[in-house]
């Protein structure tokens, strides 16, 4: 009984000795401190996550760059004061120093055994779909372990399924032959294509097109020019970083595609994270593809209005008419 009462002071004078049990992205079952205050995150996308649940300042060490990510580290200025690292790997001390109380990773992150020899809580995270993102979601705000976090999530989540319903009840009956084939272009050098079982795929399909690289499973897989030429695609979207086609190599050799001829080669909108990868803007960049392929279906969609709207609500961030546009066209702050 004694030792009981002495084991419950203990607790009690040293909040950071009491735990919760939490279920990863990867099944693994993890213990976490009661109070989650300081958060080192190893993954790139899953920053936007605690952003969305208001975490973001929380993180204390980054694998995210202000040059890479501008939007990130301005709507979210406390990254400015957190731990850079170049690559996916901290030192386990410097996050010992900084006091982080856990780790949040990418599933099969090899670092993994380093942060937990050290004894910080390491959370492997993953989602490659939409059922899996809300998971993700979830999953995150259990760690956190706070009414705020929990509340969010259930939000996010809800605006996330609302936005698939609604671009899905207006493509779910578009032929084949109404379905623009889009290539999606993550590099032009070297070229690098997004191909079946991604979620690149997921939103191409929800939004009223078809991949043209649908034959190609995974993501950014180098294929070779003559691969473009034969697919032939409708629509090309370039994503973050990609440049233009124009001032590439291949501008003569792509110059006779038909996305190119008919003007139909579009940035993707980068924020936070970019759209079209594994970020919680996933949501807008659903819509925002939707509108692109199908502006007479959803012409009354207003992409400046529900962008700011979004980061309004989910970032803590009151985004300008101006600062929509710039990231609707993929441009940092100005």
């Amino acid at each position: 009984m004694k030792a009981r009462w002495l084991l419950l002071c203990a607790v009690c004078a040293f909040p950071a000795l009491a735990s919760r049990q939490v279920v990863d992205d990867a099944g693994h079952s993890v213990a976490v401190p009661e109070q989650v205050s300081r958060i080192a995150d190893a993954w790139f996308a899953h920053h936007s996550v605690l952003m969305t649940l208001g975490a973001g300042s929380k993180i204390v060490a980054t694998v995210n760059h202000p040059a890479d990510r501008p939007w990130m580290f301005k709507i979210n200025p406390a990254l400015n004061k957190a731990l850079q690292v170049k690559g996916i790997a901290f030192n386990p001390e410097a996050l010992l120093v900084r006091q982080a109380d856990v780790v949040f990773v990418a599933r099969g992150n090899p670092d993994v055994a380093a942060y937990r020899q050290a004894n910080l809580p390491v959370l492997e995270m993953a989602f490659t779909d939409y059922p899996s993102l809300e998971r993700s979601v979830r999953t995150t705000a259990e760690v956190l372990g706070t009414t705020q976090a929990r509340k969010r999530a259930e939000l996010y989540n809800r605006y996330l399924e609302d936005s698939v319903a609604s671009v899905l009840a207006k493509t779910v009956s578009l032929s084949d032959t109404q379905r623009p084939s889009v290539l999606h272009i993550q590099s032009l050098n070297p070229l690098k294509v997004d191909g079946s079982d991604t979620l690149i795929d997921t939103w191409i399909t929800l939004a009223g097109g078809r991949n043209a690289a649908q034959s190609i499973r995974g993501n950014m897989k180098e294929v070779s020019p003559e691969r473009v030429l034969a697919w032939q695609p409708d629509v090309i979207i370039l994503g973050q970083g990609c440049g233009d086609i124009s001032a590439s190599h291949y501008a003569a050799l792509f110059s006779g595609l038909k996305a190119v001829k008919e003007k139909r080669t579009w940035p993707n909108p980068a924020g936070v994270f970019p759209w079209d990868r594994y970020g919680t803007e996933s949501a807008l960049q659903l819509l925002w593809a939707a509108h692109q392929l199908h502006p007479a279906l959803f012409a009354d969609t207003d992409m400046v209005s529900i962008t700011r709207d979004f980061y309004r609500r989910f970032f803590d961030y009151p985004l300008t008419h101006d600062e929509a546009l710039r990231i609707l066209h993929g441009q940092p702050p100005a």
